[in-house]
């Protein structure tokens, strides 16, 4: 019995795996949402950000995560984002250090705006988890529209990012 449960869990651990990989989420399209939230940590995210920005496709951005010695100077050089863009339209979020700090530091910027809407753009190994934290953070009717940042990731990331999904989806499940 007890090697028929081992087998089962093995089993459904390497189907969600299978799946999880086979099924990374996708960029979105170009549709406008009240607001951007950019996730740090990997290549080219900001840099989505700040196109659709710039195209209008959204009011505001907050890019979430932001090391605390980086200040608005910084971001300008490193990303060559335009003063009145920054100006108008660009929060550096220093709150949060993982992706469940992330969903509060992000949630909480949301409600201050009022938006309804609003895209989140990080690497598509880490959408998921960063989709299940905002969604446990925000009111229900807040649409987000998932934009995923393609990558090559190798074994190890996929690895460690579906047991963190699998461990933090069991938490809230259990109340944890």
């Amino acid at each position: 019995m007890i090697r028929r449960l081992i087998s089962a869990l093995v089993l459904a651990w390497l189907i969600g795996f299978v799946l999880f990989v086979g099924l990374l989420p996708r960029p979105a399209d170009d549709r406008a949402t009240d607001g951007i939230i950019v996730l740090t940590g990997g290549p080219n995210r900001i840099e989505r950000g700040l196109s659709l920005l710039k195209e209008r496709r959204a009011r505001r951005m907050l890019v979430s995560g932001v090391n605390l010695v980086v200040h608005r100077r910084d971001f300008l050089a490193m990303f060559g984002a335009p003063v009145q863009l920054f100006d108008c339209c660009i929060d550096l979020g220093h709150e949060a250090v993982d992706t469940r700090s992330n969903g509060a530091e992000a949630a909480d910027w949301v409600k201050r705006h009022r938006y309804k809407s609003v895209r989140l753009v990080t690497t598509d190994w880490h959408m998921r988890r960063a989709r299940f934290e905002l969604d446990q953070e925000l009111p229900p009717d807040v649409r987000i529209v998932t934009d995923a940042v393609r990558s090559e990731p190798d074994l190890n990331i996929l690895l460690r990012e579906y047991h963190k999904y699998i461990l933090r989806r069991l938490a809230v499940l259990f109340g944890l």
